[in-house]
């Protein structure tokens, strides 16, 4: 396909047309096609499905009957084996359930009521704020929603959040009080924060004393085409004397099932004390004997990083196919641009400014439910409409092939509508 750009309206009308006519057969197969989330296909899950048959040595390590109530931050051996794995220290882990944005609210809730350090909690201030690099992930911006957060939107670049940006906001405004990172394999972009980010974002002057970094390492070992590092924040923030500036979130939801797996915090020492005498309150301790089954499972850092190679051999082709797709169908047709990721669970495509929703709105209709136009913006805001977030990990590959197709197709015609609408202005 040529630039449409270029095109004068009578071809523009003709191809509009022909791709009217293709859109229209796409709809009468009557398809329903799931590309919404960045959920772990059946296929992916089933390489865990050995971990159905640890029975939980209850007395596993025997220090503790696990049956019971007790052991608040986690069984022992789990926290010696996440240190492990990532890189962290043991005593700063506390361990949960299944869930990383269950321990991401909470670390919220208790800012909100009690506050941190001594500082006013942030329920009862007239303004609270939150950087938000976008596109990003919709949770993050749901949970600020839930709380009246005001979002601010920080601009993405090939290095991670416009520091330049971030560090003049921060410097200046103490209602500021954090800002949510996905550092690695960044959803949906897939940008993996370099060096000079994290030094940065350690080391920046802020004016609130309860600023926090919400480091949601949620792909830190999704590895797909070769293995990106980032450096370590905690690292980073020791040196620069900041050692409570960071909350660090991780789970096994797309290592083992995301309905049963095992999430963590780690933080500073002080932050680590706090959290734990709210959550003293909150619960009498996790699920010991899910943990056990877990580490039983996975038993060793090597374990998970050959178990993840694997999960990489399913993901690969999913995402060759979408992304050879895409150069196939768009490229050098000026109608979108996209990254290719090294890794995670997305792939972030760009359309024309003012393309997205009607793309979106078109899919939808032709029965492909996708990733809402705007949601990897603050509120919903897509200032540009161009953004849309392709999800290739759930469906079969015959699935994905019918919906990638229809989708770039749907690119096309909303494209070719946007130029024929400016053309009669």
């Amino acid at each position: 396909m040529n630039l449409i750009s270029e095109m004068p309206r009578e071809q523009l009308l003709k191809l509009e047309q022909e791709l009217s006519r293709q859109y229209d057969e796409w709809c009468s197969r009557n398809l329903k096609l799931d590309m919404s989330r960045g959920k772990p296909a059946s296929t992916q899950l089933d390489l865990t499905n050995g971990i159905l048959n640890k029975l939980a040595d209850y007395f596993y390590g025997r220090h503790l009957d696990a049956r019971n109530y007790g052991c608040l931050e986690g069984i022992p051996e789990g926290r010696k084996f996440f240190a492990d794995l990532l890189g962290l220290r043991e005593d700063r882990i506390l361990l949960g359930g299944n869930s990383s944005l269950n321990m991401m609210y909470d670390t919220i809730v208790r800012h909100w009521i009690f506050g941190t350090h001594g500082c006013t909690p942030w329920g009862k201030l007239p303004v609270v704020k939150f950087l938000c690099p976008s596109p990003g992930y919709d949770r993050h911006f749901a949970i600020c929603e839930d709380f009246g957060i005001e979002m601010i939107t920080i601009p993405m670049t090939p290095t991670g959040p416009d520091m330049d940006m971030v560090e003049s906001l921060v410097a200046t405004d103490d209602s500021i009080k954090g800002i949510w990172c996905v550092p690695l394999y960044s959803n949906p972009q897939g940008i993996c924060y370099s060096d000079e980010t994290v030094e940065r974002l350690a080391s920046m002057k802020v004016a609130a004393p309860d600023f926090r970094i919400f480091w949601d390492n949620a792909y830190g070992i999704h590895h797909i085409y070769e293995e990106c590092k980032v450096k370590d924040i905690f690292a980073a923030i020791e040196e620069a004397g900041n050692p409570e500036r960071v909350y660090y979130f991780f789970s096994t939801s797309k290592i083992t099932f995301p309905g049963s797996g095992v999430a963590l915090l780690a933080t500073g020492p002080e932050n680590y004390a706090e959290s734990k005498k709210h959550m003293s309150i909150q619960t009498i301790g996790p699920d010991k004997l899910n943990q056990i089954r877990t580490i039983l499972y996975l038993q060793n850092p090597e374990n998970v990083h050959e178990h993840m190679r694997l999960l990489a051999e399913k993901l690969r082709p999913k995402f060759d196919l979408v992304l050879n797709t895409l150069n196939r169908e768009l490229g050098g047709t000026g109608l979108a641009k996209w990254f290719s990721p090294k890794g995670g669970y997305f792939i972030s495509l760009d359309t024309l400014p003012g393309c997205a929703k009607e793309t979106l709105a078109l899919a939808k209709n032709a029965g492909v439910a996708m990733t809402g136009a705007g949601s990897t913006f603050p509120y919903h805001h897509d200032p540009a409409d161009s953004n849309i977030r392709i999800a290739p990990t759930y469906p079969p590959l015959d699935e994905l092939k019918s919906a990638i197709e229809l989708f770039c197709l749907c690119v096309k015609l909303a494209s070719v509508r946007h130029f024929l609408e400016k053309s009669a202005q």
